[in-house]
């Protein structure tokens, strides 16, 4: 008959309650997480997959025509889309996508979420159809017409007074 001598085993009971104290240590972290007051790193949602941007509440989908009142329509994109939509949305009162929208020092627009995470916004690709009236303010920006010289959003006046997410 073969015997298994007892050497291995003295040190059997130690191991197992070594690794499960190890085993619930995520759990016993988990619970003693208390909330930051500053807020998460931003999330770009410009880089990598599909960018979702949805358009404002304010700007009319179902109509694909133009009134009587709105004889020419001037397609904005890149900067001055950015800045249209920027100053459609920065006097909203809610958060998210549908709320206020913030222009940074870097030149670029975000909103935050209800976690307080900054989310880039990009103009969409098609641009924004706006009248002619409403549009004349942002003739001097980039995309302006699909025109692709003039200026972009760096040292605007505003962009001083708002909170910059990090990168």
């Amino acid at each position: 008959m073969n015997t298994i001598a007892p050497q291995g085993k003295r040190f059997l009971r130690p191991m197992a309650l070594l690794l499960s104290a190890l085993l619930m240590v995520p759990f016993l972290n988990a619970c003693g997480e208390s909330q930051t007051s500053t807020p998460p790193p931003p999330v770009d949602d410009t880089r990598g997959g599909t960018v979702t941007n949805p358009a404002p509440t304010n700007q009319p989908q179902a109509k694909k025509g133009l009134s009587t009142g709105q004889k020419v329509a001037i397609t904005l994109a890149g900067a001055a889309a950015l800045y249209y939509l920027y100053n459609k949305n920065k006097n909203k009162q809610q958060q998210g996508a549908q709320g206020k929208y913030y222009l940074s020092k870097n030149g670029r627009v975000y909103y935050r979420d209800a976690q307080n995470r900054a989310h880039w916004v990009t103009p969409p690709a098609e641009g924004i159809r706006v009248p002619e009236e409403e549009a004349q303010q942002y003739r001097d920006f980039q995309g302006y017409n699909n025109r692709p010289t003039g200026r972009d959003l760096k040292g605007l006046p505003e962009a001083s007074e708002a909170p910059v997410p990090a990168q």
